[in-house]
Order: structure tokens, then sequence, then C-alpha cells
């Protein structure tokens, strides 16, 4: 099947980032299930929080919780930026790059709130935002040198989030982004690291 389909006006439309695309659309029905179940969806799938162990639930959780969205605006503040910066970076590191940092973001940043934050009920794509973000300033890495604009980005941001954290008590997961953003750091040093 091609990725491409003709509009009426006979212009092609590309399906140019399958990964993303995706993601975003189980974002988009997680959100209206939220909407449609009174936010019992987002309880169930949808968002990391303490539970049982023996909850076959818990784990679909640790996983889950990066599709789960509180409202609207909380989803267009996410997805934007996972539709500006996640086809860049599903064409340069390629499909199974981006399941695989999707996967474990969700997993680290839903496994510490599970051990840490036991009565906080985590849900939202912000950490695979933040890894994107982070990753997205590897693209210029050649040489094994460190690209001044990851410095940049890299303080700026564990910067404000810090702040953030200690100033601001807004329901945001600053930890979360710190998180997100490592290991999109960690990825791109390796992914980098390997190619040279």
């Amino acid at each position: 099947m091609s990725d491409k389909t003709k509009s009426s006006s006979g212009k092609k439309i590309a399906l140019n980032s399958p990964v993303i695309i995706g993601f975003t659309a189980i974002c988009l029905v997680a959100l209206l299930l939220s909407m449609i179940t009174g936010g019992n969806s987002n309880k169930l799938l949808f968002s990391v929080y303490r539970s049982s162990l023996v909850n076959p639930f818990t784990y679909v959780r640790f996983f889950g919780h990066v599709f789960g969205h509180a409202s609207w605006s909380h989803f267009i503040g996410n997805i934007m930026y996972i539709l500006l910066l996640g086809p860049l970076l599903e064409e340069k590191y390629g499909k199974a790059d981006m399941i695989f940092i999707i996967a474990v973001t969700a997993l680290v940043t839903g496994l510490i709130n599970f051990i840490f934050f036991p009565h906080v009920m985590l849900l939202g794509a912000s950490g695979v935002v933040f890894a994107f973000i982070l990753l997205s300033s590897f693209t210029g890495f050649q040489d094994g040198k460190i690209p001044v604009t990851f410095i940049l980005v890299a303080l700026l941001y564990i910067g404000q989030q810090v702040y953030d954290g200690i100033v601001l008590h807004n329901n945001v997961s600053e930890l979360t982004h710190i998180i997100g953003g490592i290991v999109g750091s960690v990825f791109g040093f390796a992914e980098n690291k390997i190619k040279r």
C-alpha cells in the first residue's frame, strides 16, 4: 500500500510519519474515551499511579499514561510539539527508534511516578515531548562534538523545569519533563556514538 493518497484537487497527501500520526491518533482516541466515560478510561488505562502489582492494568498504565490527557488544551499543547518535532526525528532515526524512545520514556516516567509519588496520578505526553526536544538538538551532532544547541537547550530547559518545580505549584510534573529530556539526550548520545 502506498504512503501517498490523491486528494480531490489532484495533489498527493504524504503519510510521512506513521509512528507520530499513529501516536497522535491513539492520544485523540484516549481523550475522546475520557470525555465519554467521565475520566474513567484515563483512570483505568491512560494514567499511572500506585496500584496493586497483581492487577494487569498496572502494567498497561506504565506505558498507557503517555496517551492520556486531562483536557483539549492539555492534548493540543503536547500534540503540537509532537507533530512539529516527531516527523523530523522519525525521518532521521526511523520508525523502530521512535517507538523505542516513546516506550522507554513512558516506562521510565511511569515507574518513577509509581515508586516515588504513590498518590499522584500522572498522564500526558509531556515526557515524550521533552525527549523529542532534547533529541532534536542532536541533529547537528558530528565528529564526536557536542552541539552548542544541545548545551543551550539542556541548560535553559533544565533550569526552567527546576525553577517551575520550586516556585510554581501548578499540577505539572516537571520531573517527568526532566526524565523525558534525559531519555532523549541519552538516546541522542548513544545513537550518534554508534554511527561514528
